[in-house]
């Protein structure tokens, strides 16, 4: 399909039209996965440059490779925002639509004169999502923030380090932007919950959805927060273990690259031992529960260590394999790529994209069942591809208004 395609979007939430007010990361993310599920997106761009996000990552020919997924399945609009005739048009694609997502700074919207009162009125039944660094509420509401403070704060940020005074290194990152994607996911379930609930009665507005980064993060800490507030306990960083669960590492091989290894249950823990030839603390008291495990974490890392750093990495992962103990090498992007049981779930596609001719995209989570599961119905598309669409066949502007708009630079 060619990147201004107009076709309705197939899948389970065919039919559902959500106008999308976000740019880098979160609530674009949010929308992605809607959209991947059939949803009809709108994405409000500024005229000219449009997200910032189209210029991170690597580049082709000045065009971002990553922008290919982030914005696929979408419909770009031009709009001026800062512009009263743009916002007429926002305020019209609002009436036209089911939700509104956006991640701007608590505030924004209103000060744009679009805040929850107005979409109310405009539209009773549009849900509105915020996404944002710390809520639209409480002390810290107008810091701002990306996906990296939220994760500082958050609390990950201090569990991904290693164990006080081994490295001078700094608590590493993991390499993506997970606060802006956890956030963008509870979003999309914010999203469809308040879809679901819809409004109490007729006299009422529709919910609204109120994601923070800060929170989104703070939410995967597990145990850590009842464990410190019934017993004082602070959670402390492990570095490639973790906390709760003993066998649980990475482990080098012999040709220098690592694999994981899982053996976190009373039978697999039994099972690695034998098969690595230590039998002796198979049966050894100290380690028969997890708790003990746990507690000599450091013994049985070093026993496992021994062993796969005089095997081969692939023969590691075989012979680990064969005895269905949970482990696997650390994968690259290439290995992704390659992975046949990835490719046989779809999940490494080949899309064509007029910028960049086949570009590889991951598939559709989650799996759906059912004839019409979701798909990728075109790659990101150049900003506003569908604006003159949009403005025409969905709000009813003549071709000559819509040049006047753009005249104007409204769009």
């Amino acid at each position: 399909m060619t990147e201004t395609d107009q076709s309705p979007q197939k899948g389970p939430l065919s039919g559902l039209r959500v106008l999308e007010l976000g740019h880098f990361i979160a609530a674009p993310f949010c929308t992605r996965i809607l959209g991947d599920l059939g949803a009809e997106i709108i994405k409000v761009e500024n005229p000219g440059k449009g997200d910032p996000i189209r210029s991170w990552g690597k580049m082709v020919d000045g065009k971002s490779l990553w922008w290919s997924v982030h914005g696929r399945n979408k419909k770009s609009v031009t709009l001026n925002m800062k512009n009263k005739k743009g916002l007429d048009v926002a305020k019209r694609l609002i009436a036209n639509c089911d939700a509104v997502v956006e991640n701007f700074r608590p505030g924004q919207l209103d000060r744009w004169g679009l805040g929850a009162d107005v979409i109310a009125g405009i539209n009773p039944d549009c849900v509105l999502v915020h996404v944002s660094g710390y809520g639209q509420t409480g002390p810290d509401r107008d810091r701002a923030a990306f996906g990296v403070i939220g994760e500082a704060i958050g609390g990950l940020r201090h569990l991904t380090g290693f164990p006080e005074g081994t490295t001078p290194l700094p608590p590493a990152r993991t390499g993506v932007s997970l606060g802006d994607m956890v956030a963008g996911l509870y979003a999309a379930i914010g999203l469809l919950s308040a879809i679901h609930a819809g409004r109490p009665d007729r006299d009422a507005k529709a919910p609204s959805v109120d994601v923070a980064l800060t929170e989104s993060v703070f939410s995967l800490l597990e145990g850590a927060l009842p464990e410190y507030g019934k017993l004082g306990d602070i959670r402390q960083p492990t570095g490639a273990t973790l906390p709760t669960n003993a066998p649980s590492n990475a482990y080098p091989t012999m040709d220098k690259r690592w694999i994981v290894i899982a053996a976190n249950s009373d039978a697999l823990f039994q099972r690695l031992m034998v098969l690595i030839e230590r039998d002796d603390l198979a049966s050894d008291s100290r380690f028969s529960d997890n708790p003990g495990r746990v507690t000599h974490a450091e013994e049985l890392d070093a026993a496992i260590s021994g062993w796969a750093q005089n095997l081969k990495a692939g023969s590691a992962a075989r012979i680990l394999a064969q005895a269905d103990i949970p482990s696997t090498l650390i994968y690259t992007i290439e290995d992704c790529a390659n992975d046949a049981h990835f490719k046989a779930r779809d999940m490494i596609c080949a899309v064509a994209d007029p910028n960049f001719g086949q570009v590889l995209h991951p598939g559709i989570v989650p799996k759906i069942s059912g004839s019409e599961p979701g798909g990728i119905s075109w790659p990101g598309p150049d900003v506003g591809a569908h604006t003159d669409h949009i403005l025409g066949d969905l709000l009813g502007m003549s071709a000559t208004d819509i040049q006047a708009l753009r005249a104007e630079q409204v769009i």
